[in-house]
């Protein structure tokens, strides 16, 4: 059961690495364009100039899931790299609940409430010619995190999984 679990978690965070890999080509194209537009043909788009910190934000909030999969996250290693598999499956299964969890539900929860008043309002640029519906961009952070929510239960069973086999190991 915990294999199954753990193998849905891989593959989902697998698909999202891939959208942000792909989602990273277009924004570099995107700024590519802006550049050359800017600089040789004196012209350019706000609104294309908005779209580069859009993708940027799409990439780092959904990269989250694929850098946690990766275990490529932030992490003190005062420690840790000399622990045994064991004792590091143990502190990712507690880290995730401790930390990972509840910030987790804490931003996206309280990132909610800003989002509708931004919807309500249909909030967009404030320069001109810049992009509409800021909403929606605004809208990703407490999905990526209700999301973050669903991938840290995985992430945790995996650590817990990894655990279990070590200590079944250590008993034969």
């Amino acid at each position: 059961m915990l294999d199954q679990c753990e193998r849905i978690y891989e593959k989902f965070c697998d698909v999202v690495g891939h959208i942000c890999g792909i989602l990273m080509i277009i924004m570099t194209l995107n700024v590519f364009y802006n550049v050359v537009s800017r600089y040789f043909f004196k012209t350019g788009s706000v609104g294309l100039q908005e779209l580069e910190w859009h993708f940027f934000s799409l990439i780092i909030l959904f990269g989250i899931f694929y850098a946690l999969k990766e275990d490529a996250h932030v992490r003190v290693d005062l420690a840790y790299e000399h622990f045994s598999p064991k004792t590091k499956a143990l502190i990712n299964a507690i880290g995730g609940l401790i930390f990972l969890l509840p910030i987790s539900i804490l931003i996206a929860t309280g990132s909610t409430e800003f989002v509708l008043e931004s919807y309500q309002s249909n909030e967009g640029s404030g320069d001109p010619g810049g992009l509409p519906y800021r909403w929606i961009v605004k809208a990703l952070i407490p999905i990526t995190f209700y999301l973050l929510i669903i991938v840290g239960i995985g992430f945790i069973l995996k650590h817990v999984n990894a655990y279990l086999k070590e200590v079944k190991k250590m008993r034969s």
